[in-house]
């Protein structure tokens, strides 16, 4: 099957309000009454990431992708309060309360800082009473700043690799134009070596088109990063997955996540892959939340197709439009 980076068209789209007044940006595309898969990007992504998973799934299943706040169509928060894990929980479980069908329990998909998001979540009963299953993709509970190996360890010093990445995450320098070079360094540092001229330059646009300030801002929040408490409590089937060379997340971390995770059902480990794997093998990725969806997730009896029954919910969800 040859491989598509261009958007996906979706079939409604709609605006989420947060527990804060944050509107979140949601698409949804596929089957009306297909199993629900909700996807959740990573940090300087959008729901365009997902375009290459969203066209493996959309034929058998009922595809929610949203843009964390500060991403994309999401608004940005206001004030420094409008940053953390405690409000993307808040985003995730506003999602699921307006747009899955009432009873419904979705599979959860998050890359890096997504599957953050379904931690921090995990432990509310709007989040864990939609589940039916997890997937963390190429993503970590913690000590980030430790592990990460974009500036190989046999270069520097544990010092300097640390603050190296530190700066990196919490840069507000302008990323500039996209170029030859600026793609070759996306492909070094979150790409796998066979990665495609077509997946750098995918890569890059996506990275490019988030703003600096809310790159940064949210940068910040990775830095501090400690969920191993959330992680622990994550009570749902859930699978594991990473590519073995991930510089930014690397196999480490899906390791002990895989160790410490209540009801881990596997760890798929991509042999060469980097950080980007939805990007880099979306096949394996749409594997994987298949599986999960025959084991354990069940649609609901009630096909949630009427976009004027869910914007009659209330002063949760604002309509856009229907494809």
């Amino acid at each position: 099957m040859t491989l598509s980076y261009e958007a996906v068209t979706a079939r409604r789209t709609l605006h989420v309000v947060s527990a804060d007044g944050t509107r979140v940006h949601v698409e949804e595309f596929g089957r009306a009454d297909g199993p629900a898969v909700v996807l959740a990007h990573g940090w300087t992504c959008s729901t365009l990431f997902w375009a290459p998973v969203i066209r493996l799934l959309s034929s058998d299943f009922r595809v929610i992708a949203y843009d964390q706040r500060g991403h994309g169509r999401s608004a940005a928060p206001l004030t420094r309060t409008g940053y953390g894990t405690a409000v993307l929980a808040d985003d995730l479980e506003a999602v699921l309360e307006a747009v899955p069908p009432e009873g419904e329990r979705a599979v959860l998909v998050g890359h890096s800082m997504g599957g953050m998001t379904i931690m921090a979540a995990f432990g509310r009963a709007a989040v864990t009473s939609r589940t039916a299953a997890v997937l963390l993709a190429s993503t970590g509970s913690g000590r980030l700043l430790g592990s990460t190996e974009v500036l190989p360890p046999r270069f520097s010093s544990r010092w300097l690799r640390r603050f190296f990445h530190r700066q990196l995450l919490v840069s507000r320098l302008p990323l500039g134009p996209i170029t030859p070079m600026s793609r070759k360094a996306f492909a070094y540092g979150v790409l796998g070596a066979a990665a495609t001229r077509e997946q750098a330059a995918f890569t890059a646009r996506i990275v490019h088109a988030c703003k600096a300030r809310q790159r940064a801002a949210w940068g910040r929040v990775l830095a501090v990063l400690d969920l191993d408490t959330e992680i622990a409590a994550l009570d749902v089937p859930t699978a594991v997955l990473v590519g073995t060379h991930d510089k930014l997340t690397p196999k480490v971390h899906a390791r002990e996540m895989a160790k410490v995770l209540p009801r881990c059902v596997g760890l798929t480990e991509l042999p060469g892959l980097g950080h980007m794997t939805p990007i880099e093998d979306p096949e394996a990725v749409a594997s994987v939340i298949r599986e999960l969806a025959a084991a354990h997730a069940v649609p609901s009896t009630e096909v949630d197709a009427d976009v004027d029954a869910v914007a009659g919910q209330g002063d949760a969800v604002v309509e856009e439009k229907s494809a």
